[in-house]
């Protein structure tokens, strides 16, 4: 079985990655040009294709049989190859989003809903959500009901953000803000990358549920290997497939006092798992291109904890990085976000007799016991694991294999 997905632009695609957890079959990236569609879909070497945008309508003359429901939703996202040739075309979007509103919780039967956008994503959450029962307004740049009116509709009980706003790399910016929705019970976005997007960090400080997009690209994936392999699949491999997906694209961040080993676990950590590490006060040194000591010394702790989150907003909203940070990274609380929307923090613990201070100019200035006295509620804060690190660098690593592992 020869499969893969057909777009325009593809490189950050998470499909290759999710259907290898599916199924031993090639699933190959696609990258076409519009006029090169046609020739591709008729004559391209596959048994069996995904279709994203911007080509999920302009497939469908090219094939021989639409399913029901694609033609019901106007756009083909699934194109199998039949034994005598032809090609059939199906939506697994549907099926998709409709999983990711009950793996959420959130009630939208009876319920007034905003969809964010009117593209492509937005006619798939509109159907499901009606289907469901939902009292459905569409947001748009233009319509009737647009941002310029939001006024009116303070009575909703969940918002589906079916725009790009808030996707990498342009994070932490929200289409609406939640808070002028009293009555809002949820949120849900169409967006994976981050795994939380700006939205979803607001939805969460409000303790309101929230899911993300990954879980509809995993459910989708999954029903199209049904069709790609013209057999079924357990809807229990979405769950098993989504963790192991949120493992492998989520940042590993380390946390902890100056001198706790937060460099040499990150650089183990990196060597196990075959990922990059990055330094973040290496970072800040290139950035300013003095030493940590001269930018104190010059500039200030200021002017330092500006340049960390600084650097901070570049790397934690991207993926599969190992993230070892300054140790006062947790003084800021905007750190937290730039860290958490895309990665699991993990605090290494370490007894502060066996912590150095030599070169560490605030390690100088301050004991180490007043300053841990004041870090300490951060650092719980701001961490999904505690881990302690005063044996050997190997069994630190193994205790956070396990525990990640042990999370997916």
């Amino acid at each position: 079985m020869k499969s893969g997905l057909l777009g325009r632009k593809l490189g950050h695609s998470y499909s290759p990655q999710i259907h290898e957890f599916l199924g031993s079959y090639s699933y190959d990236l696609f990258e076409r040009e519009p006029d090169e569609v046609g020739t591709f879909v008729r004559s391209g070497d596959f048994t069996g294709i995904n279709v994203t945008i911007p080509y999920k309508k302009d497939v469908i003359p090219f094939l021989d049989e639409l399913s029901l429901l694609a033609q019901r939703m106007g756009a083909v996202n699934t194109i199998v190859r039949r034994e005598d040739g032809t090609l059939f075309g199906h939506n697994t979007d549907y099926f998709g989003f409709h999983s990711m509103v009950q793996r959420s919780g959130i009630s939208v039967a009876g319920k007034k809903v905003l969809v964010l956008g009117s593209g492509g994503a937005s006619n798939t959450a509109v159907k499901v959500l009606e289907d469901i029962g939902a009292k459905v307004i569409i947001i748009s740049r233009s319509g009737k009901d647009n941002y310029s009116n939001l006024h009116l509709h303070k009575d909703t009980s969940v918002i589906v953000n079916c725009t790009p706003v808030g996707m990498y790399p342009n994070t932490g910016v929200a289409p609406l803000d939640l808070k002028d929705f009293p009555v809002l019970e949820g949120v849900l976005d169409m967006v994976y990358n981050p795994s939380k997007t700006q939205l979803l960090l607001d939805a969460e400080d409000m303790g309101l549920p929230h899911e993300n997009g990954l879980w509809m690209l995993v459910a989708q994936a999954k029903e199209a290997a049904e069709y790609f392999g013209r057999k079924p699949l357990d809807d229990s491999l979405i769950e098993t497939v989504y963790q192991k997906m949120t493992a492998k694209m989520q940042n590993i961040v380390l946390i902890g006092m100056p001198g706790c080993g937060k460099s040499t676990i990150a650089s183990l950590l990196a060597e196990r798992l075959g990922r990059r590490v990055i330094d973040a006060d290496q970072e800040i040194v290139k950035l300013a291109g003095k030493t940590i000591p001269e930018i104190f010394e010059d500039d200030g702790e200021e002017a330092f904890r500006d340049l960390e989150t600084q650097v901070l907003t570049e790397l934690g909203k991207q993926s599969q990085l190992i993230i070892s940070t300054g140790g006062g990274c947790v003084t800021r609380d905007r750190n937290y976000r730039l860290l958490h929307q895309n990665s699991r923090i993990i605090w290494l613990q370490r007894d502060l007799e066996k912590l150095p201070t030599d070169g560490r100019p605030l390690s100088q200035s301050i004991r180490l016991d007043d300053m841990f006295r004041l870090r300490e509620p951060l650092y719980a804060a701001f961490s999904d694991y505690q881990i302690g690190n005063n044996g050997s660098c190997e069994d630190t690593v193994d205790q956070i294999l396990t525990i990640l592992e042990g999370n997916q």
